[in-house]
């Protein structure tokens, strides 16, 4: 992509990754959640072939419009990657699975979720949502019940060890 003089080359054939895919007749796209190359790649994955449902089997379409879900570290991926290794859908998902991989094992266990501690700047509420929103990747899912009990393990040290000090 770059040029004679470290000019960047901005010619169709050169920005395209698929320049031959053709939309079909009365194509809309659908809006995209993006992924920035953090988070659950295989929740995007998921959603992202979800929302192209449509396409059956036309794999190209796939390919090229990706990139459309893509924001900030991912689209950067994805814009530097030779695209003539991918001869499917499947080989583009198998490259962006590998370079994104660090994001599905780190999954965080019920030790991890006694460790969340409330941060001076959230509110007890917004540490609630965001505990909560850790409690619901630990896999394999857990009850309510055992929730709750992880829940008031991590308080323990934040709420209970400062009004225990406060008493004694």
């Amino acid at each position: 992509m770059q040029g004679i003089r470290s000019q960047v080359c901005v010619a169709y054939k050169d920005l395209c990754l698929f320049p031959d895919v053709q939309l079909p007749a009365g194509f809309k796209m659908p809006k995209f959640d993006m992924y920035e190359g953090h988070g659950d790649l295989v929740a995007h994955l998921r959603g992202f072939c979800s929302k192209m449902r449509g396409v059956d089997g036309k794999y190209k379409l796939l390919m090229e419009y990706f990139s459309q879900s893509l924001s900030g570290a991912a689209l950067e991926w994805y814009t530097r990657q030779d695209a003539s290794r991918w001869y499917t859908w499947d080989d583009l998902a198998q490259a962006f699975a590998r370079h994104f991989q660090y994001n599905t094992d780190i999954v965080p266990d019920c030790l991890y979720l006694t460790k969340v501690e409330k941060k001076s700047s959230e509110s007890f509420k917004e540490y609630g949502f965001r505990w909560r929103e850790q409690a619901a990747r630990v896999n394999p899912p857990m009850e309510e019940d055992e929730m709750v009990e992880y829940f008031l393990q991590a308080l323990e040290p934040t709420y209970f060890g400062h009004l225990i000090s406060a008493i004694g």
